[in-house]
């Protein structure tokens, strides 16, 4: 199964496995019905998770209803008990739209939901993250979760999130990160995937983030939140949701 998924995951182009997704995602759903684990997200469970992973698959990780990871399970659980997200209205941007939220957060009467990628099928608006379309202080939610690992020029991508972001609205902005790192890692003369998959961990990630992340962000003007989240849970919500404990969730505030 491990293998099966790995191969699925690094030669099957993101765009067509977000349409296929639709089509096999209820049958597998059915397969694992069980108790022992919960999706947060739709309130589903299942005696297990599938695995995940672009070169070291993890266990018990892609939720079978929502295909969620431990990262958007943590993020929704913080939205939840933490925000006011799901009562206040907003005008939102969502890049590279996960599947997990998709559909909730659409559906939100609330909020003025735009979604933006270059290539997802989910993206009402194709642009470049280095260069957006969207007027300065336009949105008060941003949310671009494993986006800047894949930019070359990270350091543009965030200047413009700041830029579209209003004062005082919010951004989450999750990335792959090394915590036992204190300096985040790139080499330029990495280009071809299967190095990159052997350095960095997935074929088109082109950087490692150390805890400097944060004092990246700090300097374009963000006020930054470096959240662990899960330590306010219990060792049976961490078990039962399939979070990865001390993950930490970088939220974003405009001064």
């Amino acid at each position: 199964m491990k293998k099966l998924f790995k191969y699925i995951l690094n030669h099957i182009p993101r765009p067509i496995l977000i349409r296929l997704s639709y089509i096999v995602r209820p049958l597998i759903a059915f397969v694992l019905r069980g108790t022992t684990y919960t999706d947060p997200i739709d309130g589903k469970q299942f005696s297990r998770f599938l695995p995940y992973g672009y070169e070291q698959q993890r266990t018990n990780v892609l939720s079978p209803s929502t295909l969620s990871l431990e990262r958007h399970r943590l993020l929704w659980l913080y939205l939840v008990n933490e925000t006011e997200f799901f009562t206040s209205p907003a005008k939102m941007l969502h890049f590279a739209p996960e599947q997990a939220f998709y559909k909730t957060f659409r559906n939100l009467s609330h909020i003025d939901y735009t979604t933006t990628d270059l290539n997802s099928p989910l993206a009402d608006v194709k642009a470049d993250i280095c260069n957006l379309p969207f007027e300065d202080n336009t949105y008060d939610i941003i949310f671009c979760n494993h986006v800047l690992e894949h930019i070359p020029n990270d350091q543009k991508a965030m200047e413009e999130l700041y830029r579209v972001l209003k004062p005082g609205g919010m951004a989450i902005l999750q990335i792959p990160q090394d915590l036992n790192r204190e300096i985040t890692f790139t080499d330029d003369n990495i280009t071809d995937p299967k190095e990159r998959a052997l350095v960095f961990g997935q074929y088109d990630h082109v950087r490692i983030y150390g805890r400097d992340y944060f004092d990246t962000l700090r300097n374009i003007g963000f006020d930054v939140e470096a959240i662990e989240y899960t330590a306010t849970l219990s060792k049976e919500e961490i078990t039962t949701y399939c979070l990865a404990e001390g993950e930490i969730l970088p939220v974003c505030y405009k001064r």
